[in-house]
């Protein structure tokens, strides 16, 4: 059987055999013939799809052949059209990144999930945040920070302490990584439109990197975060098994 699914795969063995056999019965045509691209892998794996599949406006749906499967649906090679045909959608905005590095230079990266900034030596970091032109924490010393999206939220954010946020809503959580001073801040609720600029003190003596999904830059003399409404990343679920479940869900674990 042929069908306009465009399939990727993971470089790991399980995604490698699933892409052999899903390419055995449902072809598997180019890119940009497609209606419908099939990850094939984990989440890391669906993060890198959807960053190399952007420009197509094709909707993307993940089949968990990876550790982690929070972005993923189950894997099985029958009935694939038919899930195809019934699968709920969810549109993501990304985070776009500008970091401008100490010696003047600057990196853009967008982030599906999030983007933190990080201590890069045995030093705390120091940063200054300035939320729409105006400053709200003049100190931060702290291991890191994250700004995440409601799809993110589940994953560095949480692990941080961080609040999981309801797919959909217009809200970015500010998350500090082991905060040593103020010791007691835990964080902020955003507007998603806000612009945030993180701005580090003391760059020479105390490093940071600035990290947008696994994209990191190194030496940053400030950062600045911003969602892009312009990027609609369109993911695919099985029904009643879609983002806003699934984050409901973690929540009662």
């Amino acid at each position: 059987m042929q069908a306009n699914i465009a399939f990727l795969a993971s470089p790991a063995p399980e995604a490698q055999t699933a892409l052999a056999e899903l390419t055995a019965q449902y072809g598997n045509c180019p890119l940009e013939d497609a209606k419908v691209i099939v990850a094939l892998g984990g989440d890391g794996f669906m993060l890198q799809a959807l960053h190399s599949t952007q420009e197509l406006d094709t909707p993307v749906y993940g089949m968990n052949r990876g550790t982690v499967g929070f972005m993923m649906n189950a894997y099985r090679v029958d009935g694939l059209l038919a899930r195809l045909e019934q699968a709920e959608m969810a549109v993501l905005n990304p985070l776009r990144m500008t970091a401008t590095r100490i010696d003047g230079t600057k990196a853009d990266a967008l982030a599906i999930n999030e983007v933190s900034l990080l201590r890069q030596g045995a030093q705390a970091a120091k940063l200054r945040i300035v939320v729409d032109g105006r400053q709200r924490l003049d100190e931060l010393v702290c291991d890191g920070v994250i700004l995440s999206t409601p799809a993110g939220s589940t994953a560095y954010n949480y692990s941080a302490h961080g609040p999981i946020l309801p797919i959909g809503s217009d809200v970015l959580a500010l998350t500090p990584v082991a905060a040593f001073r103020p010791r007691r801040w835990r964080g902020a609720l955003l507007p998603k439109g806000s612009h945030v600029r993180f701005e580090v003190i003391d760059p020479a003596k105390r490093p940071v990197m600035a990290d947008a999904d696994s994209r990191s830059v190194r030496n940053v003399l400030r950062v600045d975060v911003a969602s892009d409404s312009r990027v609609a990343h369109k993911l695919l679920f099985d029904p009643g098994h879609g983002l806003e479940e699934r984050l409901i869900r973690e929540q009662f674990v």
